[in-house]
Parts: C-alpha cells; structure tokens; sequence
C-alpha cells in the first residue's frame, strides 16, 4: 500500500513529531501535565495526547480514507478497536510506548506506528526519540534497525537456558503466575522487560531470544510484531494458533525465532493446551 518514498515520509513524520510534541516535555513535565486513566500506574502525559493527534494529522493525509485507531483516542472511544479488522486501511498508533518511563525521565521509551488493512500489517516503524534508534518493518520487504537489516537468532530446540522476556511480576494474573513458574522449573533465563518496543526491537535484532506478552492491546504490539515477523519470527498465542492484532486471543501469547521454539515455551506454560 506504501512505496518506498511514502514509507520515509512517515519515518519522516514519525521523527519531526517526537522533536517537536515529545522531546521538549521530557524530563520538564508538571504534576499538571501528567493523568491516571485506569489506575495509578496507568500514564497519561499531555505529550502523549499532543503527539497522537499530530501523528492523526499526517498519516490520515497520507492514505486518504484512512483511520487512526490510537491509545488515547481509544481510551475515550473504545469502539474504535473494530476498525482493525475494517475495510479502511488502519493506523495503530502508541504516541508513547513507556509513558511510566517518560514521566520519570527514563529515556527508554519509544512511538510506535504501523499500518494495517483488514487486520493484516503491511508496515512498521518504532522510535525512541531520546537514543535517536529507529526500526522499520516493511511486508515482505524486511526489518531494519537503523538503516541495518536484522534476523532473528536462531536457537537450539531446548527450554534450558533459554532466554525468555516477560513483563514484570507487579502485571502478572494468577493463572499467567502459575505458567511462568511452570516455565522457570524447565530452566529457561527468565527476565523482564520494561517496555515492549524496545524488547521488539532486541528480539528482531537477534539480541534477544522469545518474549510471553500478557495482554494483546494492539498499540502495544503492532509495530513490534511485524518487525519481528520480518526478522524471520513468530507469534502464536495460547493455543498455538496464529496471533490476531484484531483482538480475541488466547493469552498468553509469545513471540520467538521459530515455531518450534513457540511451541515448547507454551507446552511449559500450558500444559496440555498448546498445539
């Protein structure tokens, strides 16, 4: 759907809007500046609702007939999230990926961008303003980090010892606790992530091995998927099948090189569920 010229023109867009709606609050915002939607420890900056709505502007422009399916639109409209599996061709926008890190000057966050049509993501682009690191997935066309193609790392076909990201302990549900424990009685490196674009970024770069997510929210994941799918990898959810960015999976899903090694992780965490 996008040629080369209009898949930069959004990188293009992507970087101006971070310079100029992201980066001048970072480190400098106020009590004032700063909300709670679901909780506590659920972020939302005026950084976050500023740079939304000039990502809105440009990538609507760029493919006329377009819908931006946002988090913070979301958040006051949730009936937008049907628009993914739609007829009209998608933006899933996350302004800011970390906003708890950004509120507290960590610079490890980031602005994720893909497009989709009918449920299918054609396109990807994840930024992290601060480290100036920018990733970009096109279908078919490869993942690139930095101007740099990436690939996956291959793995042997074991758990022990396997590198395996998930999110924090503070997230987790009860029934996701028991199959993380399952998990680390096979052995594998469990560590945790604070932000999912930049875990993408290191998964697709080969730095990385596979990630369990515990929640689907597309912004969160879009971008990253189809970076990682590019880089030569896989997602499935619970049940082994295919993971939808439209929503309705079986949680918890993973990413990881292959589908065998996909598969061996959600036999440790289901036992007897996965496919």
């Amino acid at each position: 759907m996008l040629d080369a010229t209009e898949v930069a023109e959004v990188e293009r867009a992507v970087r101006r809007v971070a310079e100029e709606q992201i980066l001048p609050r970072f480190g400098r915002l106020t009590a004032a500046d700063i909300a709670f939607k679901s909780s506590e420890t659920d972020f939302v900056t005026v950084a976050d609702r500023a740079a939304e709505e000039e990502l809105a502007k440009h990538l609507t422009a760029l493919v006329p007939g377009s819908i931006m399916v946002g988090e913070e639109a979301v958040a006051g409209d949730p009936a937008l999230l049907g628009a993914i599996d739609g007829d009209a061709p998608v933006w899933i926008v996350d302004p800011i990926d970390g906003t708890h890190n950004f509120v507290s000057g960590s610079p490890r966050f980031t602005t994720l961008v893909a497009l989709a049509h009918r449920g299918r993501l054609l396109a990807s682009w994840t930024y992290a303003p601060v480290m100036d690191l920018m990733a970009v997935a096109t279908a078919g066309g490869g993942a690139y980090v930095d101007g740099r193609r990436v690939r996956v790392r291959p793995v042997e076909p074991t758990l022990r010892h396997l590198d395996v990201c998930v999110s924090p302990p503070i997230w987790w549900k009860p029934a996701h606790r028991d199959g993380f424990h399952r998990l680390s009685r096979h052995g594998v490196a469990l560590s945790f992530f604070d932000t999912s674009g930049l875990e993408y970024i290191q998964l697709a770069s080969g730095r990385r091995t596979a990630m369990v997510l515990t929640w689907e929210l597309p912004w969160d994941h879009a971008a990253g998927l189809l970076l990682h799918a590019e880089a030569g990898g896989v997602a499935m959810a619970a049940d082994g099948s295919p993971f939808r960015i439209g929503g309705g999976n079986p949680m918890p899903f993973l990413v990881a090189p292959d589908a065998e090694t996909a598969r061996l992780v959600l036999a440790a965490l289901n036992p007897g569920d996965a496919a």
